[in-house]
């Protein structure tokens, strides 16, 4: 089936996932023979062999007929292979002998997952970014977000430092299976410059960090994957440090802990050195209540190591969504210009997308560079430079911005926040004076109804208005997506726009896109009804016209000429009201068809005023929404002016004066 959907090239999928999912179901059917540890440590024991021997793992082994004799022979040749290679059981030689023949197989799934991948690397980074879809979540558990691995990526600034002729050693005293190592390399092509220093206590994932290092393209005796809790620097000193503190639950969590883990770390920096360290918001940015944890965060920011404290929003380690991080950026000897100084920044409010990781890189490293000399040619988005004295004085205080950053406090949108108050102020004016002039005109809302005597009009439904002629029912057109824009010519209503989910007009459609693409396209007429019953019953009556409806949603017009016709407003408002027009919670269709919707057929006077009643209605909502609209206004420049300290309040008196 995969080699038919190649060759036929059908569906979305590219050719190499599907050979790639296909080696995956193979390697996921032998998991009643191998536990999830053992496919992943074979597999990748097996992809960094042939890595080491140059050759694939089945070249040359003349397998016999018999399965299991092939099996046998594959097996021992690649035993023998790993005996030769990696005599000191550097990478792969337990893993392998701790199985037999029966493993075979997963030496055939490997060059499957290297023809898909093109090479042993990719084959291995594909096979880690499956462990999930394999059972083992404990080792994808501490997966970061992919913009918040960018961002580290970009806060390391590694392919400058490489572009520059420089050798750098790379360091992680808290490796796990070597994530942020292997994305530090992926982002290189210099790996040959490139040594690797990394710890772990779990011997399984040293290993697995060991081998997918090497697959990453470092030099044997660039590599020095340690066992254990404390990383020896016996390679070299490290240039860059990129860690992430190990996870711990909330009842168990120390501060302190995390805090000396964080020590630890800034030990290992000399001068010219970076680290990032990756850690528990409650520890790096929140107020502490322990005094020892205290002295010990104090003492790390008076020691001039720290240079930014970057509070995260939370999501960003999606195996732990209510699990809050924050990033602390050290560096040992900083630019004079930064001595005493720390950038704090606070994101944990908003979602870390491609603009605000980017924005808020470059104010990292702009500080880093330049220290305070970047504030005069640049304001940070997202931080405050505060000295090391404030924060120590405040002794165990949050490390988060005491104030919204400069660039924000000094924009033109803030400059401009009391004329637009103003405006606001003169809308709600004029706004308020045409309704008292309405209710002059017009008298105040009576509404004119009174209780009904004698016969109940006769029900109808739409189905049968639609077989008299009095309402046509039309069809909506699918629209690509790839063809809508927002300054097009024709609006494009669907059931966002039918049911307030989204505004009317920002989808659009150009004319001449329209013409050409879709020949068979009819427009809405004035006073057209567009209806949707997905996801739940929108009834919007398009006064303009001209517009796209785009299915789900279709379209009702009524019948100006009928003998007792009805107007658009009168429809939707008896549609509106219909029984039985919710959809239950748990139900995937509607409880009935429009065409079966019950409504009263009104005489046509009764129409005609009802419609009158109904326009009355709504020309005064759009006088009190207008209202509303300019208090609101003005209410929420108010109060963002004076939550950051921009704009503060005249006395009544003086208010008082000014209006009179």
């Amino acid at each position: 089936m995969a080699e038919w959907l190649i060759a036929s090239r059908l569906g979305n999928a590219d050719p190499t996932e599907l050979r790639s999912e296909l080696a995956l179901f193979g390697i996921i059917a032998l998991r009643g023979r191998f536990t999830p540890w053992q496919l992943v440590e074979t597999l990748g024991s097996l992809l960094c062999l042939r890595r080491l021997d140059g050759r694939p793992l089945t070249g040359g082994t003349n397998e016999p007929i018999s399965g299991a004799e092939a099996d046998t022979t594959l097996w021992s040749a690649v035993l023998r292979r790993a005996e030769r290679i990696d005599a000191e059981d550097d990478f792969v030689l337990r893993e392998l002998r701790s199985l037999d023949a029966t493993a075979a197989p997963l030496a055939r799934l490997a060059e499957d997952l290297v023809e898909a991948a093109y090479d042993e690397r990719g084959a291995y980074e594909w096979l880690l970014t499956a462990r999930s879809r394999l059972g083992l979540d404990s080792l994808a558990a501490d997966a970061v977000a992919p913009e918040l691995r960018r961002l580290l990526i970009q806060l390391t600034d590694l392919r400058l430092r490489l572009e520059h002729g420089e050798s750098l050693t790379l360091a992680d005293p808290h490796a796990r299976a070597g994530d942020l190592l292997a994305a530090l390399l992926y982002d290189t092509e210099d790996r040959d410059r490139v040594a690797v220093l990394a710890a772990d206590p779990d011997e399984r994932l040293a290993r697995i960090t060991r081998r997918r290092l090497l697959l990453a393209g470092v030099s044997e005796l660039d590599l020095d994957i340690q066992t254990g809790p404390d990383l020896e620097e016996r390679l070299a000193d490290p240039d860059l440090i990129v860690t992430q503190l190990p996870y711990r639950p909330g009842e168990d969590r120390s501060v302190f802990a995390a805090l000396a883990e964080v020590e630890r770390v800034a030990d290992l920096l000399r001068p010219g050195c970076t680290a990032l360290v990756l850690g528990p918001a409650d520890a790096l940015v929140d107020e502490l209540k322990d005094t020892e944890a205290s002295r010990l965060r104090s003492a790390l920011l008076r020691d001039n190591v720290v240079e930014s404290v970057i509070a995260l929003p939370g999501g960003v380690l999606p195996f732990r969504p209510g699990y809050r991080p924050a990033l602390w950026t050290l560096t040992r000897g900083p630019v004079s210009e930064a001595e005493g100084k720390v950038l704090l920044a606070d994101i944990s409010s908003e979602p870390l997308t491609a603009g605000v990781r980017m924005r808020l890189a470059e104010d990292v490293l702009l500080w880093r560079a330049e220290g305070s000399l970047a504030l005069d040619v640049h304001d940070p988005r997202y931080g405050r430079v505060v000295p090391v004295a404030d924060l120590d004085r405040a002794f165990g205080g949050p490390l988060t911005p005491p104030a919204p950053p400069a660039s924000a406090i000094w924009s033109d949108k803030v400059k401009e926040r009391p004329a637009l108050i103003a405006e606001a102020a003169a809308r709600l004016e004029r706004a308020t004076a045409d309704t008292r002039a309405y209710e002059d005109e017009q008298g105040p809302y009576r509404g004119g109804v009174l209780r009904r005597v004698g016969r109940l009009p006769r029900r109808t439904t739409l189905g049968k208005l639609t077989a008299g002629g009095r309402v046509t029912r039309l069809p909506g057109h699918r629209v690509d997506e790839r063809h809508l824009t927002a300054d097009g010519h024709h609006a494009v209503l669907g059931p966002e726009e039918i049911t307030g989910e989204r505004a009317v007009g920002v989808r659009r459609i150009d004319r001449l896109v329209l013409a050409t693409e879709y020949d068979r396209v009819a427009l809405t007429e004035p006073g057209d009804i567009v209806y949707t019953l997905t996801p739940r019953l929108g009834l919007y009556v398009d006064h303009d016209g001209f517009s796209v409806a785009a299915f789900p949603a279709r379209v009702l017009r009524v019948n100006p000429d009928a003998s007792r016709p009805l107007t658009p407003h009168v429809l939707v408002a008896l549609l509106g009201a219909a029984p039985g027009t919710v959809r239950s919670p748990s139900a995937v269709r509607p409880a009935r068809r429009i065409e079966d919707y019950q409504l009263p057929d009104l005489d046509p006077d009764e129409v005609l005023r009802f419609d009158a009643l109904l326009a009355e209605v709504e020309h005064r909502e759009r006088l009190l929404r207008a209202q509303a609209d300019a208090l609101a206004e003005a209410r929420c420049l108010t109060i963002d002016g004076l939550a950051d300290g921009t704009l503060t309040l005249a006395d009544p008196q003086t208010r008082r004066f000014n209006r009179t």
